[in-house]
């Protein structure tokens, strides 16, 4: 199982999460959200990254705007927040993670032939895009996504407390996490490292 960190924000953070072993790192360019970040900050701390892959989150963003700050920041993959739609994913020219949140319409059928390397599952709030901290119906979404056929990351709520449960729920290809490793409103070392450390329990 995989780890993706995200709503990073500062060079020591993301250096601390690549050194606990953070798989993926998440970078949002979405400006309506609190963990916003400029492309020119993230292209800084790129520099230092040498073993996770770093992806950029965008909501309804325009394509050209997506593909440039992909270009710039040296991006690994894209995450779709929004709703845009398959014939908007092909354009993407990084891999994609496309998000859908439980609740809003979710269909399992739709995510697996939508144009994207690994699907994520978040929380459905509404109004909101998504890094709400919130879970959802797990057992009811679990058995929704059984037959996806796509790598799976699952979102919204997760912390070291319940990581065993979501581990053993859904059997994902990894887990996205964000709010639960912040303390006042930034991101913890203490709790990236701690988080991974339980994490290393569920690799392989």
């Amino acid at each position: 199982m995989i780890v993706k960190i995200c709503g990073m924000k500062t060079e020591g953070a993301a250096l601390a999460a690549e050194a606990a072993g953070a798989d993926l790192l998440g970078f949002i360019f979405y400006k309506g959200s609190r963990r916003y970040v400029a492309p020119e900050i993230v292209k800084e701390i790129s520099t230092g990254i040498r073993h996770s892959k770093r992806v950029g989150v965008f909501v309804d963003a325009p394509l050209s705007e997506v593909n440039e700050i992909a270009e710039f920041c040296s991006l690994d993959y894209v995450q779709l927040h929004g709703h845009e739609d398959e014939a908007y994913a092909r354009r993407v020219a990084r891999p994609v993670i496309k998000a859908y949140r439980y609740g809003d319409n979710f269909n399992a059928d739709e995510a697996g032939h939508y144009p994207a390397e690994i699907i994520l599952l978040d929380s459905f709030v509404k109004g909101e895009a998504g890094g709400t901290g919130k879970t959802f119906a797990w057992q009811e979404a679990s058995r929704e996504v059984a037959s996806l056929g796509k790598p799976l990351l699952v979102a919204g709520g997760i912390s070291e407390e319940n990581l065993s449960e979501v581990a053993e729920t859904f059997h994902p290809y990894g887990v996205d996490v964000s709010g639960s490793l912040e303390e006042q409103g930034e991101k913890s070392v203490r709790l990236i490292t701690s988080f991974l450390r339980e994490a290393e329990r569920w690799r392989g």
